[in-house]
């Protein structure tokens, strides 16, 4: 078993000794290949059946940063103009090739033909509702009149008063910005007890609602009702138009993007996975293609496996199941290694998903169990790395009820426990709202 130490045999250290000297003397090496190089491999064996170009180049991270915007540039300068600008108008230029890169990472992820409509419903709009219905339906006739009624009354009340003044002074027509004004002014901040809520009874100071302002209130507080109810809106609205725009852009710039690939008989990392992970699911060729492999696999080691995307997985996936199909080229034990720890999951961005990593667990204990060679789930609870002041602040993250579906009940040792550390928790930095303000 893995991680036996006690009571070795001089016979198991010198069978260890000789498979270990077997496998160094190899002729011509080990032949062991990352998941990106097996996948070009593949797709050179049969670029054929897999659709790509039997010379195809390998893209490196740079040449896809400069194709992409290389593309983005003919895009601007040509028919697909609107598009770009409407991006540009959600999404800043700093974050433009990061941008890119998820598209490209996602691309399956977005429709051919974006329906404005179909965007819209995501976040329960209609589909001509707007900025401008929005506007119409928040604000009415009497608002301005009672801004401008109420601006002298908060001025001479001083204080936090005065300060609201100052900001509702900006507010002189109806307007997405005025709206988000009278947001900070007229609802309870995001630590209230009930957040993001009309300041009904509570705004402006007792003395000024009861005494010169009391005229004004009824109207007020029917105006915080109306700012209360579009905050919502106003966010799905705004989420939904950047939604939208995104996809317009994509389903102009990944068709542009993809041609000029080809053009090159470029692949990048993406693609080679995205084509391997097709061929082997191409119910017309896999069998086939999967039989000419047989022979040249025999074990697959997944490493960092918390951090594998779903397209990694399905690869992998197609590829370990014919171990235990019962039906191999060759009588050989062939096997799965798969190493991984949820707590040190950091590339979500680039897709991998801490439910893809259980559910192919999952997967594969039963198929091994069916097979009749259970697979061994072994918890390797102490770190050699880390301190036992990182490990309680990891562990109790992890024990907290939303965490339960990542194996949060797994407590790691520290081997060390004599380590010192310490752990520093620092408020988030917000993003300024202007360049200059950073």
């Amino acid at each position: 078993e893995l991680g036996e130490v006690e009571d070795v045999s001089a016979e198991r250290l010198a069978e260890a000794r000789r498979l270990f000297a077997k496998a160094i003397e190899t002729p011509g090496g080990l032949k062991i290949q990352t998941i990106h190089s097996f996948c070009a491999a593949l797709l050179r064996r049969f670029p054929l059946e897999a659709g790509v170009p039997h010379d195809f180049t390998e893209m490196d991270d740079r040449a896809a940063t400069l194709l992409r915007k290389e593309v983005v540039e003919e895009m601007a300068a040509g028919a697909a103009r609107d598009a770009v600008d409407a991006l540009a108008r959600h999404y800043s230029s700093d974050d433009l090739d990061r941008l890119l890169g998820e598209i490209c990472r996602n691309s399956d992820a977005f429709p051919a033909e974006p329906d404005r409509a179909g965007t819209m419903a995501l976040f329960g709009l209609s589909a001509d509702f707007d900025t401008q219905a929005l506007l119409q339906d928040t604000f009415d006739a009497r608002d301005m009149p009672l801004i401008r009624d109420l601006l002298p009354l908060l001025e001479a009340s001083g204080g936090n008063d005065r300060k609201a003044g100052a900001r509702l002074a900006r507010v002189d027509a109806p307007s997405m910005a005025a709206l988000q004004i009278l947001e900070t002014i007229l609802l309870t901040g995001k630590d209230a007890a009930a957040p993001f809520s009309a300041k009904i009874g509570s705004f402006p100071k007792k003395a000024l609602r009861e005494g010169a302002a009391a005229a004004l209130m009824p109207d007020l507080e029917d105006l915080m009702a109306r700012v209360e109810a579009a905050r919502p809106r106003r966010i799905a609205l705004s989420v939904a138009l950047r939604s939208h725009a995104l996809r317009v852009f994509a389903a102009a710039f990944l068709p542009r993007y993809h041609a000029r690939k080809a053009a090159r008989g470029w692949l990048d990392f993406d693609d080679l996975i995205a084509h391997a992970g097709r061929l082997l699911s191409d119910p017309s060729v896999a069998q086939w293609v999967l039989f000419r492999l047989d022979g040249g696999i025999d074990h697959i080691l997944v490493d960092e496996a918390q951090d594998t995307s779903p397209g990694q997985w399905a690869v992998i996936e197609r590829l370990a199941d014919e171990f235990t199909a019962g039906e191999g080229a060759r009588d050989v034990t062939r096997t799965i290694f798969v190493v991984g720890d949820r707590k040190q999951s950091i590339y979500s961005f680039q897709g991998a998903d801490l439910r893809r990593f259980e559910t192919m667990r999952s997967h594969f204990a039963a198929k091994f169990e069916a097979a009749g060679r259970p697979l061994q789930t072994l918890e390797l609870e102490h770190s050699f790395r880390s301190s036992p002041a990182v490990l309680r602040l990891v562990d109790q993250t992890f024990a907290r009820d939303g965490m339960e579906g990542l194996g949060g009940g797994t407590h790691h040792i520290a081997f060390h426990a004599g380590l010192p550390g310490r752990v520093d928790l620092w408020p988030p930095v917000e993003k300024p709202a202007k360049p200059e303000e950073a």
